[in-house]
């Protein structure tokens, strides 16, 4: 019986044994080289029969041994079509026995290697006139490309060449006709390079009209934004018409920020049971949104919708913001206080699927639903076109009209009709979160944490509520602990316990503008210090000294074909507009005239962009504003027994202020300035010092006195 027993048992371990390693071998024969990675991105085409490298000198090792050209894919993990590409083809076995016969395959996540993007998106556009992700590009061993172009189908069809018709033909001529694209690589290299060369010129005194003006005839008059479909937010555009409005009191301006983004919060941009804005509108009506929600988009809304609300005091720009913050601080934040990257447009393999709902789906839910439906355009049919019928009768939460003529429409009394919508949004929205999630990109960026950052520190001071400066110097904690190295230097990315990648300009750039921001609400110096220390990392080994600017990538990082300088405004600013509105910053901060050089230089070296085509440059003309439009320094000393530097704060910020600083008097911040050492309490009492124009005012120690002086600033009599 024991010998019987004995044999079981040992049939037992051979079946565990040969099971285990059939798994083990079908995992080998089933993941890439990208199973090892961090990026989310990455690991999502880890088990693609398609043999993926990470960038690596091994990958272009290989194929100078092989005499292969080098496929390269770049996308990100909310990327829809890079899932589409994916599933057409990168799973495709044919498909995949074709890439890894003809080229050595590389994917790279954009938002983990922006330098790289970068180049080859410039190449994309250079030999296409567009872009767009998913991003292919096609090179030679040596790096150099030859071929680029974005989503390809498995098969020709709209117009595009198919992945089966495409990669033969490459490979036909990289065998029969290498000589003529290892020149065209080499010519399309060269000229990338040439790109990159600067004109000066002096910056166009009428530059800021002449982008008002630009704008103007761009813009939708009757939805709001500068498009037809697609429509982004373009955050840039909407900051730049903030402080053309502030410095000429250009109601037009005004007009068409409100009408915007009031346009955005009621569509179906917005995500009105969860917070937050989707991406961008397909259409041009913000009604029907590409799902996937990015933190840089949030953070850059909140600060228009908070500069909006302080300018006009309305107060759906002020819940539009809280509401925002509430939504990242429930999805993206991590348990540490960082921020995570973005959530997928896709969950259950269906973009959108997870906000979408029918009207019989919403009847379920709530017990008087009519008044919701009605007010929100839920359609039997749906509300929407959906041309591939997916999400069938399917509907996208988007207010008709604003709440307040809904209620007059329907004869309702404003407050009683609110909280009936929160009800439904609360019980639809408690349904909402048992359902399967959009993927959720747990990577963390130093780029997009800055923004982030600065965002929650204007809102502390906006709204006066340190919860939100809570927020942000927790995240600011996780960074000092995990994202700055022994030599001061910053990480981009942090995964899975991991800080790696070498820093870019707009970490710098947008972490130190957060700090920036730290210490205008918080007026805690070792914000101020290590924003200091930053930017002279940042003049080491990103300053151009002969030609000016920043590169975006350090001097010591890795030697790509191409060292960029990135000046363009788009989705995302730029780190020479940003850094220019840092310079601009710490030089009235701390009176340091180096910074206004370097900001100087920084302007003349790409002024001749500027001038050609400044719309184009939206967040950089926002920063030479700083310095054209009256820069104003404002000393806080306080006083015994007096009115305290809080009471102060919530006068000023009540006024929209962007070309200003604030600086409270402190034995720390007077060693680092010494202007301010001499400024004193007038009769013991807290006194405001107001400098513009290389003067300061008479000194001011009583709070109503300094409502009355702003608004006579204001109204342009000082």
């Amino acid at each position: 019986m024991q010998v019987f027993c004995l044999k079981i048992e040992k049939k037992i371990y051979d079946l565990f044994f040969y099971v285990g390693k059939k798994v083990f071998i079908y995992w080998k024969n089933m993941s890439n080289k990208l199973i090892k990675e961090k990026s989310p991105y990455l690991l999502q085409h880890s088990e693609n029969p398609v043999d993926w490298f990470p960038w690596c000198d091994e990958a272009f090792e290989r194929a100078v041994k092989e005499n292969k050209p080098v496929f390269i894919s770049i996308g990100y993990s909310t990327c829809h079509w890079c899932h589409v590409m994916e599933k057409e083809s990168f799973e495709d076995k044919e498909i995949a026995k074709l890439m890894n016969n003809s080229f050595i395959n590389i994917k790279v996540d954009r938002e983990e290697r922006p330098d790289i993007d970068s180049i080859y998106m410039s190449v994309c556009q250079m030999l296409t006139g567009s872009g767009g992700w998913p991003l292919t590009v096609i090179t030679t061993p040596d790096r150099k490309p030859f071929f680029a172009g974005t989503y390809f189908p498995k098969t020709s069809k709209w117009g595009k060449i198919g992945m089966l018709e495409l990669i033969p033909r490459i490979n036909d001529l990289w065998k029969n006709r290498n000589e003529l694209l290892v020149t065209s690589s080499e010519d399309i290299t060269q000229k990338l390079n040439e790109s990159n060369q600067q004109l000066s010129e002096p910056i166009d005194d009428l530059i800021f009209s002449k982008a008002f003006n630009d704008l103007s005839k761009s813009f939708d008059k009757v939805n709001g934004g500068f498009s037809l479909a697609p429509k982004f937010p373009m955050p840039g555009n909407l900051y730049l018409l903030m402080r053309y409005f502030s410095s000429n009191n250009s109601n037009d301006a005004l007009k068409m920020v409100n009408l915007t983004l009031e346009k955005m919060r009621y569509g179906g941009i917005y995500d009105h049971l969860g917070y937050g804005f989707h991406r961008y509108s397909t259409d041009d009506l913000w009604l029907v949104p590409h799902f996937e929600k990015m933190l840089y988009d949030q953070a850059q809304l909140i600060e228009l919708y908070l500069e909006a609300f302080q300018i006009t005091k309305n107060q759906l720009f002020k819940k539009t913001a809280q509401e925002i913050i509430e939504y990242v601080q429930r999805d993206m934040t991590s348990l540490e206080g960082a921020f995570f990257s973005a959530e997928d447009a896709d969950s259950d393999g269906v973009e959108g699927k997870f906000y979408l709902w029918t009207l019989e789906q919403i009847k379920e839910v709530l017990a008087e639903p009519e008044l919701f439906v009605d007010s929100f355009n839920i359609k039997e049919n749906g509300n929407f076109d959906e041309p591939t019928q997916i999400n069938l009768h399917s509907n996208i939460l988007h207010l008709r009209k604003p709440n307040f003529e809904i209620a007059n429409e329907k004869s309702i009394d404003f407050d009683e009709f609110n909280i009936y919508l929160e009800d439904c949004r609360k019980a639809l929205f408690n349904i909402r979160e048992k359902r399967i999630r959009p993927h959720l990109d747990d990577k963390i960026l130093t780029d997009w944490n800055g923004l982030m950052i600065a965002s929650l520190a204007k809102a502390s001071r906006i709204l006066a509520d340190d919860n939100y400066l809570h927020y942000a110097e927790k995240a600011f904690e996780f960074f000092e602990k995990k994202m700055i190295d022994n030599n001061g230097r910053l990480f981009h990315r942090f995964r899975d316990g991991e800080a790696a990648i070498t820093g870019n300009l707009d970490d710098y750039a947008f972490f130190i503008f957060g700090l920036i921001e730290l210490f205008q609400a918080s007026q805690n110096v070792k914000y101020l210090k290590r924003s200091i220390e930053l930017t002279e990392v940042l003049n080491k080994y990103f300053l151009d000294i002969e030609n000016d600017g920043y590169f975006f990538t350090a001097n010591d990082a890795e030697k790509l074909i191409a060292r960029r300088k990135e000046i363009y405004d788009g989705a995302l600013p730029s780190g020479n507009s940003i850094q220019l509105d840092n310079l601009l910053k710490l030089w009235k901060i701390t009176g340091n005239s180096n910074y206004e050089e370097i900001a100087t230089k920084l302007i003349n070296g790409f002024s001749f962009n500027i001038n050609q085509y400044p719309t184009a440059y939206s967040r950089f003309l926002s920063s030479l504003g700083f310095l054209k439009n009256d820069p104003i320094e404002i000393v806080f000393v306080e006083g015994e027994n007096s009115y305290s530097f809080n009471d102060f704060e919530k006068i000023l910020s009540e006024y929209f202020l962007p070309n200003k600083v604030v600086i409270k008097k402190s034995m720390e911040i007077a060693q680092i300035n010494p202007f301010v050492e001499n400024l004193s309490a007038i009769d013991s009492k807290s006194t405001i010092y107001f400098c513009h124009n290389f003067r300061c005012e008479k000194p001011i120690n009583d709070l109503k006195a300094f409502q009355e002086f702003l608004e006579n600033y204001f109204s342009g009599n000082i």
